[in-house]
């Protein structure tokens, strides 16, 4: 019997005692336990009518019940599907609808309309509540431990759909094999043992903190405190006895807004790592300054996990993503695919064992963006530079062209954000009668800054055809729940203001 991810995240750890997770409300739960809470969950599924390659729905409250849910899913043989609990009906409909489950497990508040959408797909629907009580908990109290289904490193092990915000989001088929080897090259690469513990506050919908932490850690035995959700007291309390960190930008600016983080708080942390949006160079030098740790930044999608880092031991480039991954092919290209120079700016793709299989249902699209090579295409645009590290530059849907000049957002926002007062912009095109798109800068200020200020700094570093034509102001820019700041939304809101009642 063979089941690659279960064997190496699992299957070590089935006698260990060690503490696994640490809770909110201070339970220690070791390796050992954990197995079992898993192994009895799949004996649960299988009853349920999970079969090998069969899809389960997560839509739960981030408990170690939920993390059970998932190796339970992969020692059944299943394909786990998390999503995001603030989804709305809607867009549950779609996403039940196109992955076709057979099992969906939700929160009591959510089970009658989950029950009626479960009717569409014929799949059993159980529960599992924030406190961690609900049907699973009930049902695997007395089953007994699942055996381990056979899987190959082919099969589908997870399915993560894309933020869909230009189109209709897109199930990414990922197999054992795209997140083991993930897996194994991040634990090797961050150096993580199993002296390490984790402060774990992502959410574990997406692959940040499913797959590169919770794999990473199981695959190396380093525990975790596990934090239902991004607390920062209850981080500034975790700090001393944690040695790893995982986070997205806002956790380290809300760290650096307390006067308790300082060097003696953070005496026994070895790295701190950030990723799913960019780190500003403005926060890599203040958290430097206040710690003596540099963030170590780093780059990858839904598509293939990570692709990129910033080295664990050498330097760490403030506005770089680092470099290409053991394993890991990255190149910049043209629309052709093939590489261009060092220094130019063009497509980001990516070829290796993390890359995903396809799109669910999506055959189509799947060609588009996955090339006969192997290389995928990732709609990200970025560049190199002398000593390899990559920079990502934007979204080619971010890209503007006005008055058939090529506008990169990211250039215009650097020299936004060096303004003392700019606490962060965002820069995006809207429709032009006489240019195509005109450049609208959105800033959010942290003191007192004129637009003349503003319009000064970027006519003095940047060409004329690359200065906004609108400056607004903001008290904050919307974001996703990853950090991501939404360009859609900015340019959604201005197209609408902008236009006749």
């Amino acid at each position: 019997m063979a089941n690659p991810l279960y064997d190496a995240l699992i299957k070590p750890h089935l006698e260990n005692e060690a503490v696994f997770l640490v809770t909110d409300q201070g339970d220690e739960i070791s390796f050992a336990s954990f197995a079992q809470m898993s192994g009895r969950i799949a004996s649960v599924l299988i009853e349920a009518g999970l079969k090998p390659g069969d899809r389960l729905v997560s839509y739960t409250p981030k408990t170690p019940e939920t993390l059970a849910l998932y190796v339970g899913v992969i020692q059944a043989g299943g394909v786990y599907l998390p999503l995001n609990t603030s989804y709305t009906a809607s867009e549950l409909d779609y996403f039940i609808t196109d992955a076709s489950p057979s099992v969906i497990v939700c929160s009591h508040g959510d089970l009658e309309g989950l029950t009626d959408l479960s009717k569409k797909v014929g799949a059993k629907v159980l529960t599992i509540d924030p406190d961690g009580s609900g049907t699973v908990r009930d049902m695997s109290g007395t089953a007994r431990v699942a055996g381990v289904v056979d899987r190959s490193e082919s099969d589908l092990a997870g399915l993560l759909y894309t933020s869909g915000t230009t189109g209709r989001s897109k199930g990414a088929m990922l197999s054992q094999m795209n997140l083991l080897s993930n897996a194994e090259v991040l634990a090797e690469h961050w150096a993580i043992t199993e002296r390490d513990h984790l402060i774990h506050a992502l959410p574990i919908f997406h692959t940040h903190g499913l797959f590169v932490a919770i794999n990473s850690c199981l695959l190396a035995g380093a525990s975790m405190r596990f934090m239902a959700s991004f607390d920062v007291d209850r981080i500034i309390a975790a700090l001393p006895q944690a040695t790893l960190m995982m986070g997205v930008p806002t956790f380290y600016t809300r760290l650096l807004g307390q006067e308790a983080f300082d060097r003696a708080l953070v005496s026994n942390m070895r790295l701190f790592i950030s990723g799913s949006a960019p780190l500003l160079a403005e926060t890599h030098e203040a958290f430097e300054r206040r710690t003596g740790h540099r963030i170590l930044e780093r780059y990858g999608m839904t598509e293939t996990n990570m692709n990129t880092s910033n080295p664990y031991e050498g330097a760490r480039k403030a506005g770089t993503v680092g470099r290409p991954l053991p394993g890991v092919e990255v190149i910049v290209a043209g629309p052709d695919g093939v590489a261009l120079e060092q220094g130019e700016i063009g497509m980001v793709e990516v070829r290796g064992p993390n890359v995903f299989q396809g799109y669910l249902n999506m055959p189509e699209k799947t060609a588009e963006e996955l090339r006969d090579s192997g290389f995928f295409i990732t709609g990200d645009l970025g560049q190199f530079d002398a000593q390899g590290y990559l920079s990502i530059v934007g979204r080619e849907k971010d890209l503007i062209i006005t008055g058939g000049f090529n506008v990169y957002p990211k250039e215009i926002e650097d020299v936004l954000n060096d303004i003392d007062g700019v606490l962060e912009s965002a820069v995006f095109g809207v429709p032009d009668a006489d240019f195509g798109e005109k450049i609208v800068a959105s800033v959010v200020l942290d003191g007192d800054v004129s637009e003349a200020v503003m319009r000064a700094a970027v006519e003095g570093d940047l060409a004329r055809f690359k200065h906004p034509r609108v400056y607004q102001v903001m008290e904050a820019l919307p974001r996703n729940t990853m950090g991501k700041v939404q360009k859609n939304v900015l340019k959604q809101a201005f197209v609408a203001s902008a236009s006749p009642a």
